[in-house]
């Protein structure tokens, strides 16, 4: 397994610190650590003969694994210390010949790896790490402009065939340039002011397609929305009245079928029976991504990349203390699927976290385009808090403004009606859960907690399994009332817009796009007077409006059948509705969330421990609870492990506040996101996820030693590493 960790490494470019398990091919008597620099390899430079300091570039004329930036070193079991003119100093790797990596030696003599030391002077360090001599010359990095003459990091090497570390290379073939593409290079140094340079959409007309893929259209656009209704309780006696009397509405999505299709056969016929997607990912290379997160992060956008199809377009920018763009929106193509992959494999870490830049270009990507896909999104990954507009030392702790992260065009409230969700992923224990959570909450989108770095992957895969099964867009559900003694006193809707009309009749909530097989519920509340004029009572009624993303045709469903209730004298034991049970369960227990977090926000964790516990004492009270309700069980697991997350500060800190705001975000949107070190579907956390996510995420599960190995066994129900309980 070591070994065929390191070939995929070497071919994907991986420039990455890792450290390798030994094999039986390696010496049975020492441990082997793989070290291989996060830095693109240099151009060959001449050095300045008359400078006191100097850099000597080594470009070896055969591709081995140094040719790509991996240095395979064997520790050895000795204290002697080594030389300074071997071993940089910051990296505490040797440095030889032949090794294809760009050598600095200071006016004071010390050695240093290039990318080493050009990345400590960024930082401001302008003294020898070694002598702490100040240096009258610094460093310098140029960026690469030239792509013209690939590495070979892909060539002349043979892989296992049930090796499937490069399934993703494997499957794609050589890059074939094309100079009459107006594409810019993903070495790009230089961005245009309008990024108006995206590649032209798939606009074949559907009429145009083969028989076969418009009876998938035309059976996909037949299906519409599901519509349910329940009321809380199916009598109200004449003489009483009831307040906030609670009617579901609940909607479920179209089915998958049809949707799925072999990449290969939309290549060769065109057609779409999906929705084409144009997505942005924004990706942070700061200095704290070294490692191995950096290695994780591009083998995840590898995983994206080749499950793209050839109507969906791609971009991403990458961010440290500046950010920049990539490449522009590109479909993937197979070519275009190739240089995607050049460019992720191509990025280093180093310098701070501007996040605010990155999602203004990726703003700005969004609105320059020329031309659109029906699905539009933007993926955001960090692991660190921006350290230039919500952490500036010029902002006081006081002025904090999480919003400000976000461009105002993104924002959901907006006049520009952008409505591009921007779905951010918290990377690790030091990332900032309430700017990332305030990022994707402002925009519409989800917030997830990656708390395992083995995770990544598969938390990418449960988001776009989702955005590439979108079914219906622009939802916009509305509720009347029928009988006229009627009122609404309020929709309970979450994170989605819901109004009420001035005479309080009426009242709308806007639930935007649903992927496929996805359910939302909502509960409308009714003010229901004494009333003697009949024996029943028609409540309200429901219509639904949306447009269909594939035909764009615009879809009007009133639903059928009326919500009544008896209106008798007297009234016998009533059933509560178990539906309806279900849902007040979970609106209390996300009120109890965020309840509990705002205590602990404060520094009270007793109390928000006992907010947490009092909800679960009522929701085994609740006839859905007793009744074994699955819902029921995953909101009370849930609670359980938030109770455990804030059992001290130092827990909260690290994990227990992301925790609370990625269950917040998942409950106030329907919507699955990736939790702790969860996304398995068998998770009573994953209540959310659909057929489509579920999918994808056993695919990248399955990736791990290729489609021939066993998948790897399940995760426990406990979404998070087990510790000792608090005493």
């Amino acid at each position: 397994m070591g070994s065929k960790w390191r070939k995929a490494k070497l071919a994907l470019g991986i420039n990455m610190c890792l450290y390798v398990p030994k094999t039986h091919e390696d010496d049975s008597d020492t441990m082997v650590r793989g070290r291989f620099s996060d830095a693109v390899s240099l151009s060959p430079t001449t050095p300045n003969r008359n400078s006191e300091c100097h850099v000597v570039v080594d470009m070896p004329t055969t591709p081995t694994p140094s040719s790509s930036g991996l240095r395979l070193q064997q520790k050895q079991h000795h204290t002697t210390s080594k030389s300074s003119k071997s071993t940089c100093a910051i990296c505490l790797m040797t440095m030889k010949p032949g090794q294809g990596h760009a050598i600095f030696t200071a006016e004071c003599s010390h050695s240093f790896h290039f990318n080493c030391i050009t990345s400590n002077v960024k930082h401001g360090n302008q003294i020898c790490p070694v002598c702490r001599a100040k240096w009258k010359e610094i460093p310098f990095q140029s960026p690469l402009t030239d792509i013209s003459q690939p590495r070979s990091r892909n060539g002349h090497i043979h892989w296992p065939q049930d090796d499937a570390w490069m399934t993703v290379v494997r499957r794609v073939p050589p890059v074939r340039l094309d100079t009459n593409r107006n594409i810019s290079t993903v070495f790009q140094t230089v961005e245009p002011g309008v990024f108006d340079d995206d590649e032209v959409v798939d606009q074949q007309p559907m009429g145009s397609r083969k028989d076969s893929s418009t009876d998938v259209a035309n059976h996909r656009s037949m299906e519409a929305i599901e519509v349910k209704t329940w009321p809380e309780i199916s009598a109200v006696r004449k003489s009483a009245s009831h307040d906030n009397f609670a009617v579901l509405v609940h909607l479920k999505a179209p089915h998958t079928v049809g949707l799925r299709v072999n990449q290969s056969e939309m290549a060769v016929t065109g057609q779409n029976s999906r929705a084409p997607v144009d997505l942005v990912t924004v990706l942070d290379v700061s200095g704290s991504m070294a490692g191995t997160k950096l290695a994780l992060l591009k083998r995840a956008m590898g995983f994206v990349i080749q499950n793209l199809g050839p109507a969906d377009r791609l971009s991403v920018i990458a961010f440290s203390s500046t950010a920049r763009r990539l490449f522009p929106l590109r479909r993937m193509s197979d070519t275009g699927k190739q240089e995607a992959l050049q460019a992720v494999n191509s990025l280093s870490s180093n310098g701070g976290t501007n996040i605010a830049e990155a999602l203004k270009k990726s703003a700005k990507i969004m609105t320059d385009r020329k031309w659109k896909n029906p699905v539009s999104s933007i993926i955001l990954l960090s692991d660190g808090q921006d350290t230039y507009t919500v952490n500036s030392p010029s902002v006081a702790a006081t002025q904090v403004n999480y919003q400000s992260l976000l461009p105002v065009s993104m924002q959901r409230n907006a006049a520009s009606g952008l409505h591009i969700p921007v779905h951010a992923f918290g990377f690790g224990a030091d990332h900032d859960a309430v700017s990332m959570h305030s990022i994707s909450e402002t925009s519409g989108g989800t917030f997830s907690f990656i708390e395992a770095e083995s995770v990544i992957q598969d938390a990418f895969a449960q988001c776009i399994g989702g955005l590439l099964s979108v079914v219906v867009q622009e939802l916009r559900v509305e509720v009347e009332c029928v009988h006229p003694v009627l009122h609404l006193s309020s929709i309970k809707a979450g994170s989605y817009k819901a109004s009420l009309a001035s005479d309080n009749r009426s009242g709308d909530i806007e639930v935007g796009d649903l992927y496929a097989d996805e359910e939302r519920d909502f509960l409308v509340m009714i003010d229901i007077p004494a009333d003697q004029s009949s024996n029943d009572m028609t409540l309200v009624k429901v219509k639904c409006t949306y447009k269909d993303p594939i035909s764009k045709d615009s879809v009007t469903l009133d639903h059928i059948g009326d919500i009544k209730i008896e209106r008798p004298d007297t009234i016998g034991q009533l059933v509560v509705s178990m539906e309806v049970d279900k849902q007040r369960n979970r609106l209390s227990s996300a009120e109890a969330m965020a309840e509990a977090r705002a205590a602990a926000e404060n520094g009270d964790l007793g109390a928000a421990v006992s907010v947490l516990e009092h909800c679960r004492k009522k929701l085994s009270e609740t006839v859905s609870a007793q009744a074994g309700d699955r819902l029921c069980l995953a909101l009370d697991t849930e609670l359980r492990e938030m109770q455990e997350r804030m059992a001290n500060r130092r827990v909260y800190e690290t994990s227990g506040r992301a925790y609370v705001l990625s269950g917040l975000s998942s409950h106030s949107w329907q919507r699955a996101t990736a939790r702790g070190d969860s996304t398995d579907s068998t998770s009573l956390i994953q209540a959310y996820q659909t057929p489509s996510m579920t999918d994808m995420v056993s695919r990248s599960q399955t990736m791990y030693l290729g489609s021939p190995a066993p998948r790897p066994p399940l995760r426990p129900v406990r979404s998070f590493p087990a510790r000792q309980q608090p005493r």
